[in-house]
Parts: structure tokens; sequence; C-alpha cells
């Protein structure tokens, strides 16, 4: 499995793209980014009003929340999510709320196994706090290896149900174990390599599309 995308990672795949625009009338938009010659790590940007289409070769998504998408997506200096030390800025979880589409071979959230044993072994740990019985103690990890993190090969949802039905029973002096309010906050779930990939893609293909813009005018100036 891919690593999640960040910035470095984006700006090399991208690092020979030309930008064609297709159209531009007012929010009206079809801007093409391609490596001359492929259309590998290619991708178009859409817009029309209210909506902005992101397609390619990193899947498809389509967003949904002002009239000139492109404005919502330019990140205000203000902004708490923006790093100085970073040429794109991105905000996947807010701009996830705007999501209206996922392309089918794209996706927008993944089940993270590292996650998910964190959030067990936390659990476990909150449990047995301050516990003398480490003879109990050490059964149910035993258990919890052998009934839940097993399940772990079949990826997600195996595990999900494990954990659902998990119960152990502990002596006299404890109360018995489960998994109480495990799925509470989320924490189970990172989002995929295509979205990041494309949000990354959507903040650079406007940046590029500004400077032209602001090439124009100063042209005509």
């Amino acid at each position: 499995m891919k690593q999640n995308c960040d910035e470095e990672q984006f700006l090399k795949d991208v690092e020979d793209h030309k930008m064609e625009i297709i159209r531009d009338d007012d929010t009206t938009r079809h801007i093409r980014f391609r490596e001359p010659g492929t259309i590998c790590y290619g991708f178009d940007l859409i817009t029309w009003p209210g909506h902005l289409c992101i397609t390619g070769d990193c899947g498809t998504y389509v967003f949904s929340r002002i009239h000139d998408m492109f404005s919502f997506f330019r990140m205000d200096d203000n902004d708490f999510n923006k790093r100085p030390d970073r040429k794109l800025n991105i905000n996947p979880g807010y701009w996830g709320e705007k999501l209206l589409s996922v392309g089918t071979n794209a996706g927008y959230k993944e089940f993270c196994e590292d996650s998910f044993k964190e959030r067990v072994k936390n659990h476990f740990d909150t449990f047995w706090e301050g516990t003398e019985n480490k003879e109990a103690k050490a059964e149910c990890w035993e258990a919890i290896e052998d009934d839940v993190l097993s399940q772990l090969a079949d990826y997600g949802e195996a595990a999900y149900s494990a954990i659902h039905s998990f119960h152990h029973d502990t002596p006299d002096d404890c109360e018995n174990f489960y998994f109480q309010d495990f799925f509470d906050g989320g924490g189970t779930e990172r989002y995929t390599f295509h979205y990041l990939w494309n949000l990354y893609a959507i903040a650079y293909g406007i940046v590029e599309y500004d400077k032209v813009k602001a090439a124009e005018v100063e042209a005509v100036a």
C-alpha cells in the first residue's frame, strides 16, 4: 500500500507538467495539466458555478461550496491551516466536507491498521491502568491478539467485527473487559493517497493559473 501523499511527493510527480487553458469564461473553466507526451499523473480542473471537478490519472472528485470554487480553494494568509514553509497548503478535513462525488477507483478514506492497533492498545492500557494482577492483564492481551489483532490480515472489516464481539472474562476483582465506545471520535481511518494527491493538484493548479492571470494583467498595464 502506498503511504499517504505529501507535498514533496506531489511536486515530484508534476515537475514536468505544462498547463493548457482550454476554457476560461468567468467561473466556467477547463484547465489541463500534463507532461508533454504522456498522461501519467495528468489531470484536468473543470469549474462551473458552484462546482469544481478534478479528474485524471489519479481519480475523479467533485466539490461544491461557493459560486467560484477557485476562491474557495485559495487558502487565505490568515487561515490557521496555512503554513509558510509550504508551497501548497491543503485542508483535507474541511474540504472533504464539500465533496459531492468520489470516483470509484479514487477513494476518500481507508482503514488504517496502525491507528487501529494504537486505539486497541490505548483501550487496553486504560482498562488495566494501576492493576496488580499481571497474570490477568497478560491473559487479556493474549485474547485480544488471538481474537482481534489476528483479524487485521483481512484488512478492516473482520477486525471491526471482532472489536464489536470481543468480551473477556476477568477475575472477580475486575470488571469484564470489552471495547466500550471504541469508535467514538473515529481514529481508525486515514485519507487515501489519491484524495490527498488530488487536493495538492487543486492547490497547485490554482497557483499556476493565478500566475498566468497575474502576468496577463501586468502585460496590459
